[in-house]
């Protein structure tokens, strides 16, 4: 059974850091894309950011140059670096994983990011 369980949320003040994990227990992570999407109250789920099997990241225009995704296929571990946070970054954040037709999501992990 794969499963994808994140860490690292929490409350922050603006212009903070937060460094979100995201742990699979999959085999051949490496072959997985992985992605981070997160879902505020009352809108809908939005990605964040991805990257493939190879490497190439993706991001939403609105966190571009304040995030960063990266992964580590030994802990088979994706992570989403996220600096000078604004109030509206504010909302559950889930792992993402998908191989071929395949996808699995995580639980998800609150970020709060208020004065």
């Amino acid at each position: 059974q794969v499963q994808l369980v994140e860490s690292g949320g929490g409350l922050v003040q603006p212009g903070g850091s937060l460094r979100l994990s995201c742990v699979a227990s999959v085999s051949f992570f490496r072959l997985y894309a992985m992605g981070w999407y997160r879902q505020a109250p009352g809108k809908q789920r939005e990605l964040v950011a991805d990257i493939t099997n190879s490497g190439s990241t993706n991001y939403a225009d609105s966190v571009k140059g304040r995030f960063t995704i990266s992964r580590d296929n030994a802990k088979k571990t994706v992570y989403l670096q996220m600096n000078s946070l604004k109030v509206e970054d504010t909302a559950v954040y889930f792992c993402y994983g998908r191989k071929g037709t395949s996808a699995y999501w995580g639980q998800g992990t609150q970020v709060t990011v208020s004065s």
